[in-house]
């Protein structure tokens, strides 16, 4: 399933769920949409979103209001935009796309509001939900676990380039998935017997310095970890992996 259909697919669920609740109230309904990454890297998200209301009888300024709140990449945003959503706009509901933090950061400003998510790993794992089968009270939402995924990365890297002594992997140890990730790289990288590089960023001057060191290590590759983060900084990665000559995969 494409990423937008699933961006579609947490529109009807947005819909569906708090309307009937608000349906009485004189004002039109409010939907939250909060995101870790900024609205021009989000263009296509927010497309298929209006596109998944509108299929199920839900215009933006018509029967219903959505309140984008990016925080373009900064973590430390994320609780005061979801605070916002929950205590000045009073939302009926929230849509939290854009990675782990903008979940977790909704999750802790509402035990109310329900909350609609997507997510690229385990949610189990990452601490936003307690069950697959029976997620919070209030919260629910897609996944297509492309955070387990990374092993694969590390065997797609081996088919690319077969001759390769060591692998870098690039990952933020903010990002709840990132342990599970490393794990998954790592046992994919001791099946291939080959060694493995592991770099932590946070920041646009630590991934500078993690190119660096792939380079003084002369990694013949790097796996780039499932984050909104690292998502959000693919084009200095691609510059700084163009200039190193060092090919890298990453989720799309």
């Amino acid at each position: 399933m494409r990423r937008r259909d699933l961006i579609k697919g947490i529109a009807g669920s947005a819909a569906s769920w708090p309307f009937a609740a608000v349906a009485q109230q004189p004002a039109i309904p409010v939907v939250g949409f909060l995101s870790f990454r900024s609205a021009n890297e989000s263009a296509n998200s927010v497309a298929a979103f209006r596109e998944g209301l509108s299929e199920i009888g839900y215009r933006d300024g018509h029967n219903v209001h959505i309140a984008f709140r990016w925080a373009e990449g900064q973590k430390d945003r994320l609780p005061i935009l979801a605070a916002d959503l929950v205590d000045n706009l009073h939302v009926a509901i929230i849509a939290a796309t854009g990675g782990g933090p903008s979940i977790l950061a909704a999750k802790a400003a509402t035990k109310t509001i329900p909350i609609v998510f997507t997510f690229g790993a385990d949610p189990v794992k990452a601490g936003i939900v307690a069950k697959l089968s029976r997620p919070e009270e209030n919260i629910t939402g897609i996944t297509w676990f492309g955070g387990d995924l990374a092993g694969k990365r590390v065997a797609l890297l081996q088919d690319v380039a077969p001759n390769i002594s060591t692998i870098g992997f690039l990952a933020n140890p903010s990002d709840p998935d990132e342990s599970s990730q490393r794990a998954d790289v790592q046992g994919a990288a001791s099946r291939l017997n080959r060694k493995l590089v592991l770099v932590n960023a946070s920041t646009e001057r630590e991934i500078d310095m993690a190119f660096a060191t792939f380079a003084q290590q002369q990694v013949g590759a790097v796996v780039i970890a499932s984050d909104p983060y690292l998502f959000s900084r693919r084009e200095q990665i691609v510059s700084l992996a163009a200039r190193q000559t060092i090919p890298t995969v990453r989720e799309r």
